[in-house]
């Protein structure tokens, strides 16, 4: 926001410099604007100086001194300038042009951080894609969160989002679970059984076997195909997830089918394709995909000797139709585990004629829950694993989804339960909700008191001098650029520290500062300070899907 005004002028004096012939345009686009280090640094640093110097073979601090100089000029935006160094220039910002901030940010109003950056690009967000064997691990869980956040963080900048979670419904692990569910089916009748070796453990497996004695009686006991037993099971594991989606506000634009990928022939087809192009052989009785002709060190088995395809295959055959569907973007949420897969799955895509570098792949780590500082490692209902809905039931969605985003993707995130259920500060989701509840309560009081919340317009601007509040005001400038970049990096974490940050220094400026004052004009212009506040905090939770709450 105003960082994007000091890089305009600055552009704007590097142009005059040139008409000038101060310096030749070598320099264009090669300067930055950064906020600066440290404190008393100024608001914005400029590498101009050295960098020009370099180009033009001078003197950077003359360079510096110069752009400083040309800068000054513009006194409405600039208070004023500081050589430093070889030759950076630190920039100071008039403390009204701060101050302005807060009428930026209620003109605004909901649409304050949010930009057009994306341009209507059209992007496929794919994650979750768990197939129908059980309940959402919290693995599940926190690329969920990963993917949902990244959607809407990709929205807010423009970008025309796709939700696809991609799932098979056939194949050996689908005959595991209609095996497991026969099994438990049985065993609901009193009758024997044999359960599979490898079966599907959990009581969510006795509970679909219940639903189909209740539904079918004793009449599926002979069945030896596991079909109906499939079914259901995929039924209603599919409606588990579905809910624990919608308890964390995710929605996905489209299922797409794994298995629809062999019925319309497009698993025949891309084999075919690489084939006619030379790229794939035949050797032990597998079909094999040169991955070495496109970097990798050793081929990789696209049909097993059993017939069946690897991985790899149907993932190159999706990818295909992603782009056939004419996204711009693909986003793909995977968990560690696909990361000795994906190369072998974009040199697929390479050879297929597809451009791979509109696919970016996050990946994210493992979560591990603690409690008194011990792994929590066993659920104790639906699975031999902790569940989304368990966890969920613990601490509440909107501690799921924070301490999920608390992280960067590729970085291990050990759940802290104990941290996540204290309602006190220390607990980074209550830090940050209870600011906004706090600011809430400020502008209640104020009401209470007879103190108009005027418009910024009619405050008595100059009173906002603290400190404090110029830290307040510069942080919240940062929003919009804080939600693009954390868009662009696909990079959820940078909002919820942003955030944390934000907190922080609101909560220390309460603490130091009355809001509420027997100054009726300091009062009100305070108030339209929090105000403002209120409304980055509002957004900010907003477009991290967290709820905002008024009281707490």
């Amino acid at each position: 926001m105003i960082r994007a005004k000091v890089k305009e002028l600055l552009d704007s004096c590097f142009q005059k410099g040139i008409e000038e012939g101060k310096w030749s345009d070598s320099g264009a686009g090669k300067f930055t604007v950064e906020l600066p280090k440290h404190k008393g640094q100024g608001d914005f640093a400029t590498n101009f100086g050295l960098v020009l110097a370099g180009i033009e073979k001078r003197n950077p601090r003359e360079i510096a001194q110069i752009i400083g100089d040309m800068l000054c000029a513009h006194d409405d935006l600039i208070e004023k300038v500081e050589i430093a160094g070889p030759g950076f220039v630190n920039i100071f910002i008039q403390k009204a042009v701060w101050r302005s901030v807060i009428e930026t940010v209620l003109e605004a109003g909901d649409g304050f951080g949010k930009g057009d950056v994306g341009q209507g690009r059209k992007v496929i967000v794919e994650f979750v894609s768990a197939n129908p064997t059980g309940p959402l691990s919290i693995g599940h869980g926190r690329q969920a969160i990963l993917g949902d956040s990244i959607a809407r963080l990709l929205e807010a900048t423009g970008h025309d989002v796709f939700r696809e979670y991609y799932y098979n419904d056939a194949g050996r692990q689908m005959r595991v679970l209609g095996e497991s569910t026969r099994a438990r089916y049985l065993e609901q009748l009193g009758l024997p059984f044999e359960f599979p070796e490898d079966g599907y453990q959990g009581d969510y497996i006795s509970e679909i076997g219940q639903l189909l004695v209740d539904e079918h009686g004793d009449s599926l006991k002979d069945h030896e195909d596991v079909t109906p037993f499939k079914e259901r099971a995929e039924k209603y594991i599919f409606k588990d997830i579905s809910e624990t989606l919608e308890r964390m506000g995710i929605v996905f634009d489209n299922y797409y089918n794994e298995r629809s990928l062999y019925e319309d022939g497009h698993i025949d087809d891309v084999v075919n394709e690489l084939r006619q192009k030379g790229l794939v052989y035949e050797k032990d009785d597998a079909t094999w995909f040169k991955t070495t002709e496109f970097g990798q060190e050793q081929d990789r088995v696209i049909i097993k000797n059993t017939g069946e395809p690897t991985y790899r295959l149907p993932d190159m055959a999706y990818h295909r139709e992603k782009f056939k569907r004419n996204f711009d973007w693909m986003v793909d949420i995977f968990g560690s585990d696909h990361i000795a897969t994906v190369p072998d799955v974009m040199a697929g895509v390479r050879a297929l004629g597809y451009d791979d570098s509109k696919i970016t792949v996050v990946l994210h780590q493992f979560v591990t829950l603690m409690r008194d500082g011990k792994q929590v490692k066993m659920s104790t209902r639906k699975a031999t694993f902790i569940t989304v809905d368990e966890l969920l039931d613990e601490v509440g969605v909107d501690v799921v989804r924070f301490f999920f985003m608390m992280r960067k993707a590729d970085s291990q995130l050990e759940f802290d339960l104990d941290l996540a259920t204290k309602e006190s500060q220390e607990n980074p989701v209550y830090y940050v909700q209870y600011g906004h509840a706090r600011m809430c309560s400020i502008i209640e009081q104020a009401a209470a008191k007879g103190i108009q919340n005027l418009p910024f317009e009619q405050i008595d601007q100059e009173l906002l001098v603290e400190p404090e509040e110029m830290e307040l005001l510069k942080t919240m400038s940062q929003f919009p650029g804080q939600i693009e970049n954390a868009a662009l990096d696909l990079a959820p974490h940078k909002v919820i520290f942003y955030l944390m940050e934000l907190a922080g220094q609101f909560h220390s400026y309460y603490n130091k500062h009355k809001v509420i004052t027997d100054d009726m004009a300091l009062s009100q212009a305070r108030l339209c300070l929090i105000t403002g506040l209120l409304r980055v905090f509002r957004n900010g939770l907003t477009v991290a899907g967290l709820s905002a709450p008024e009281k707490m």
